[in-house]
């Protein structure tokens, strides 16, 4: 029987990082309703959030996320953590904004994650940002939640939603595929 965890086994992954929040703040979309009637959508502003931190990887669909309290270098140390184990037979180039917390002195970066920056004030090149597009769509639209627990089982069932296929088409760039 062969170990499938072995160091043979290890690869460079390419993978796109960023953070979203989500809360019980919502903004109305577009919907479907009988021609001459006009939608109720429910709405609050009640300022509770959370914040999702993933990696995806545009050429398999392979992904990492984690829904922590704040955006801040804390839970980023936390993210990294949690990303190096669940890849840690691998070395992960992580591509990432120019956050404060990414760049931070006290910023503890695992030995097998390698971290490039995007230039700035460009997030069309970062592939995981049409993923909170496409959670936003799938389970946030035109809701009110009572509770941010019931925000975060949201965030977590639409997130276990996403095949490796979806998180693939979604982030499949050329620009990116043509590299490998």
């Amino acid at each position: 029987m062969r170990d499938l965890n072995c160091e043979s086994d290890a690869k460079v992954r390419l993978m796109f990082q960023d953070e979203a929040g989500f809360g019980r703040i919502n903004k109305p979309k577009y919907c479907w309703c009988k021609k001459g009637c006009r939608p109720s959508v429910p709405c609050h502003h009640i300022r509770e959030y959370r914040y999702v931190y993933g990696a995806v990887e545009p050429l398999t669909g392979e992904s990492c996320f984690l829904v922590l309290p704040y955006c801040n270098t804390d839970c980023m140390n936390v993210f990294l953590k949690e990303l190096s184990e669940t890849f840690s037979y691998d070395t992960i180039i992580l591509v990432c904004d120019g956050a404060v917390w990414h760049k931070a002195k006290s910023l503890s970066i695992p030995d097998n994650i390698k971290l490039i920056f995007i230039p700035p004030y460009t997030p069309e090149m970062n592939p995981i940002e049409q993923i909170w597009k496409e959670i936003r769509k799938r389970g946030f639209k035109n809701e009110v939640f009572p509770s941010l627990e019931k925000v975060v089982d949201r965030l977590c069932n639409t997130i276990c939603s996403l095949s490796k296929f979806t998180i693939k088409s979604i982030t499949g760039r050329d620009w990116i595929l043509s590299c490998f």
